[in-house]
Order: C-alpha cells, then structure tokens, then sequence
C-alpha cells in the first residue's frame, strides 16, 4: 500500500468513527432528557455534547487529511521513481531466397537498321522516313499534339463518329488531331503500324497553321487493310509527340488480277 492509499483509508475510517462517536453523543442526550435529577441531566446533556464536538472534529480531520496530509507525507517521503517498463525485442523471422532457374542466354541476330519500333519507353523516327526530310525550318520543341482520334470519314478535319475498331472492307481511315503552337514549314511524320510492323508514312513540310486541327490520312497500307492492330505514331522533326491505336477486323477483300482473254482468230484460207 502506498501513501496516497493509506491516507485515503485513514481519512475513511475517521469518517466512520466521527458517525459512531455522533450515534453514542445522541443516545447520550436522549437518556439524559429522562432523568429527574437537575445536575445528573445537565451533566449527561454536556456530555453528549461533547461527543458531538468529537464527531465534528473527526470530519473535519478527515477532510484535511487527503488534502493537506498527502502533500505534507510527499514532502518527508519523496515517491520513488517508477522505472518504466523496456520492451524486448522480438526477433523478425528472414525470408528465405528459394533458388530460381537461370536461363541460358541465347544469340539472336539483330538487324542493324529496322523500321519496326522497339519496346523502348520513347518511340522513334525510322531511318527511312528521317532521311526523306526537305524541310529546312527548324520544328518548335513546345509544339504539342492532342490524343489520336481515327475515323472513316471527316467533316471540317473533324470525325463523323470516330472509333477504335473497324471492320473490313475500309476505304480509308483518317488519324484526326488537334495541335498548337507548330511552325508552319517545318518537317513532320505520321507513320503507321500494322502489329508493330511499319506499313505506311506520310513526311512532308507543316503547311498548316500555329494552332487547329489536322489530320494524317491511309487509303492503302501495305498489304491492304488486314485485321490486326495499328498503331500511328506522330512525329514533329524527329521528336515524338503522340501515338494512338485502332483495331481492324474481317478479312481484308481480295484484290482481282486481270487475265488476258484469248480472242478467236479465222482460220488462213488457201488461194489456189
């Protein structure tokens, strides 16, 4: 038990006795109403009275006690410092590495020069295509390109109902834009894929204005339209500025060869 608690139990057990000592001082004044005699009377009223000083005594001890005694205990029994509990470290099981199967490296013959786009993060300009420039003026790098947007059909360079999947037979279709701040005469390149296979380009000086809509338009990839995924790639100068994709469904429809017609001739006839 420590002080704090030992004072409160001490200030209860006064409260207790201060009832007792009032219950004895009020059955002492009750017995003393009954006597005949003056001075025994008088004698047993001080009493009781007495015993009800007592009782208010003990209350009043044992309000100040809790209030002023705990203070004055601390003050001669300082509470000692209470070590704060440490935590013990637990220890975190490792994750064990289990052994993977290591591939055998293979040679694969890589083409020095390819037009089809690699997997790299920033697509590139196909050799081919850089090296048809003629135009001298030199593209602005802020120049910016909305998403791709692919149709059958425009109105104004806009789509009528763009989509991403068509079927076959397909007359064309026009990879429609919006574009800012491009410098008119400058070099620019739509090139189209068929399943990451190159399979057409447009390159050709900007003859456009700084800001509005245009477009880049395919009426016979190469191979004709077979299904598949394309994707075109849209390029200011030799910087990337946008890519987009469309699937192509259907057969594309055949291409009829002409073949010549043999025309009956008359037979030679014999001059006698």
């Amino acid at each position: 038990m420590d002080i704090r608690t030992g004072i409160l139990t001490a200030a209860i057990l006064l409260v207790l006795g201060a009832l007792l000592v009032a219950r004895n001082g009020l059955l002492t004044l009750q017995a003393a109403r009954k006597l005949t005699f003056y001075r025994l009377r008088q004698s047993r009223i001080a009493s009781a009275w007495w015993l009800f000083g007592g009782a208010l005594l003990l209350v009043i001890v044992s309000i100040l006690l809790p209030t002023v005694g705990t203070p004055l205990a601390f003050q001669y029994f300082p509470p000692s410092p209470t070590v704060a509990p440490t935590l013990t470290p637990s220890v975190v099981p490792t994750i064990t590495l289990s052994p993977t199967i290591t591939l055998t490296p293979t040679i694969t013959d890589t083409p020095l020069v390819s037009d089809t786009p690699t997997g790299t993060a920033t697509p590139f300009l196909p050799l081919v295509v850089e090296a048809q420039f003629v135009s001298v003026v030199t593209p602005n790098p802020d120049a910016a390109i909305s998403p791709l947007v692919f149709d059958t059909a425009l109105q104004n360079s806009l789509p009528v109902s763009p989509s991403t999947l068509f079927r076959n037979p397909i007359p064309v279709v026009y990879a429609s834009f919006s574009y800012d701040k491009m410098m008119p005469g400058a070099q620019w390149s739509a090139v189209w894929y068929r399943n990451g296979e190159y399979v057409f380009h447009e390159s050709y000086p900007w003859d456009g204005g700084t800001g509005g809509y245009y477009y880049s338009e395919c009426t016979s990839p190469a191979g004709g339209w077979q299904p598949g995924v394309y994707t075109v790639q849209i390029f200011v100068g030799v910087d990337f500025k946008r890519a987009g994709s469309f699937t192509v469904e259907g057969d594309a429809p055949a291409t009829l060869i002409p073949s010549a017609t043999l025309s009956p001739t008359a037979p030679a006839t014999a001059t006698p």
